[in-house]
């Protein structure tokens, strides 16, 4: 621990005050672009005690003062701090009709305009489950159309370490793949030596197609590299608000090459937005 740390003089109290709960929550609007309501006060409190057990803090304002003081450890804790706080649920083939969609109609249509090789970006990506499963899509459809393309990338992206440490360690509980079946199970994934361990592991050759990155959605521009044929942005812009998911989709959009597709949650709209997209399917759209 930094001389920093040691040199903090502890009290007891891990109760978070109304004007602490406003610096953090302003933090995650401007920064994130996660709006924290008052109704989110005990969820912050929850989440980051762990934080404040974890450096050996007594309360919320010694904690507060060291993240946002202008030194390097505090910089290194409030990337935790964000990780702590944003929200990551996922599953294998989540709204799985995005997924028929793309190969009923949207790699077709690539293929038929003389597409080789597909770019595809995951944007918001959590723990994984999204961008593996887009591999897996993309391998079993490449099975049965082995001349449409000879190579795709996937990109996955999320502003939390925490959960691209674990989309990139590819181990998930054995339940996460229940609704597969026997053979794209046995096809994709790898069980777990030990019968305890109720785990799978994604094959490597289904990993070897996907590069993880961070990235903050409340970037100037993103820093990715290449136009994108496909984006997937799902399940991310219901924590933003309607100025800054504009903002967000128009930077999306700007990454995908003249016909490409972006799909949005089924939770999500783009109703209302000067966007240069046009509805193909439930949240489903192509640059125009």
């Amino acid at each position: 621990m930094s001389s920093y740390l040691s040199s903090i003089k502890q009290d007891n109290s891990f109760i978070l005050s109304d004007v602490q709960f406003n610096k953090i929550a302003q933090f995650m609007e401007d920064n994130v672009g996660i709006k924290m309501p008052e109704s989110k006060k005990l969820m912050i409190q929850a989440r980051l005690s762990s934080r404040l057990k974890a450096l050996q803090f007594s309360n919320f304002n010694q904690y507060i003062n060291y993240v946002f003081a202008n030194h390097k450890d505090g910089q290194e804790e409030m990337i935790l701090m964000i990780d702590a706080l944003t929200t990551n649920l996922t599953h294998f083939f989540r709204e799985n009709s995005h997924f028929e969609y793309l190969t009923s109609s949207v790699l077709p249509e690539f293929h038929s305009q003389g597409f080789r090789s597909l770019d595809i970006w995951s944007a918001g990506c959590s723990s994984g489950e999204e961008p593996y499963t887009l591999s897996i899509v993309m391998n079993e459809f490449l099975r049965t159309h082995p001349q449409f393309f000879s190579d795709f990338k996937i990109l996955a992206t999320d502003i939390s370490t925490k959960v691209l440490s674990k989309a990139m360690n590819a181990v998930y509980a054995m339940s996460s793949v229940d609704k597969l079946s026997y053979e794209m199970k046995k096809r994709y994934f790898l069980r777990s030596c030990n019968k305890e361990k109720a785990l799978v592991r994604v094959k490597e050759n289904i990993r070897n197609s996907v590069t993880f990155q961070r990235l903050n959605f409340m970037d100037k521009d993103y820093s990715i590299c290449g136009m994108k044929n496909i984006i997937f942005c799902r399940n991310v812009l219901i924590y933003f608000d309607k100025p800054t998911q504009e903002a967000v989709v128009r930077k999306l959009v700007n990454q995908l090459v003249p016909g490409g597709y972006l799909f949005l949650g089924h939770s999500e709209t783009i109703f209302g937005m000067n966007l240069p997209l046009k509805n193909m399917a439930p949240t489903v759209f192509k640059k125009i």
